[in-house]
């Protein structure tokens, strides 16, 4: 049984989060500072850590940077309010694994916490119909991660949804309009066509560089998941 240390100083929150763990079937070791984190941490081994960024005696990226120092291959979920990319990209490197911003979906935590602990512990990879790789571009839609060479990359949902359709659809031209219908949110919000581009250039540029254009513009039409072909 994996052991989960969850460092969160708000108690309704960190309750939450070890019954759901626990419910899951991990073991988790609640703390609420950073001091008795570092005492949990210099006295037991845990096979994860996740970390609020805002603590009340320090900071979770201060502890991650202990952390890895004292234990290299602790896998480290930073949860945090702060939702700057900044921020975000500072997570990833302090090694971290992942980065979940509140307020957050539980299912999703409880997958990428899943994900985090397969990638140290060397359990079953997940189905390549979740994946997406290149060898430079991997995209994991299961998991909701995505790297570019050796950078973790900051992805909204909607580009998720984009990525993953397009990439099921490799080849074809997709119109605007059905790229349209598959940003439809589960809430009726309504996507609209500005909305679509601008979505699809800041996509490109967190994917693509000179030598791997992913995504094809097809004037008039739509667009085309190129695979990284020219």
């Amino acid at each position: 049984m994996e052991k989960i240390l969850v460092l969160e100083d708000d108690l309704a929150l960190s309750a939450g989060l070890c019954f759901e763990l626990d419910s899951a079937g991990y073991l988790t070791v609640a703390a609420y500072n950073c001091q008795k984190a570092r005492q949990l941490l210099s006295g037991e081994r845990f096979d994860l850590a996740l970390l609020d960024v805002n603590l009340p005696d320090g900071n979770g990226f201060d502890l991650c940077r202990e952390f890895k120092a004292r234990q290299p291959e602790l896998p480290v979920i930073f949860l945090t309010a702060n939702d700057l990319e900044a921020d975000v990209l500072r997570g990833f490197d302090m090694g971290a694994e992942d980065y979940v911003t509140k307020p957050f979906n539980m299912q999703i935590l409880l997958r990428r916490v899943e994900v985090a602990l397969r990638r140290v512990g060397g359990a079953p990879a997940a189905p390549q119909a979740d994946r997406w790789s290149d060898g430079w571009l991997t995209l994991d839609f299961s998991a909701l991660t995505a790297v570019r060479g050796t950078e973790k990359l900051a992805i909204t949902p909607n580009e998720y949804k984009l990525l993953k359709y397009l990439t099921e659809h490799a080849g074809q031209i997709l119109t605007r309009q059905q790229l349209l219908d598959r940003l439809w949110d589960s809430g009726g919000n309504f996507i609209d066509d500005h909305t679509l581009t601008v979505t699809m250039n800041r996509l490109r540029a967190k994917i693509e560089d000179d030598a791997h254009p992913y995504i094809k513009t097809v004037r008039g039409m739509g667009y085309i998941w190129t695979g990284g072909k020219a």
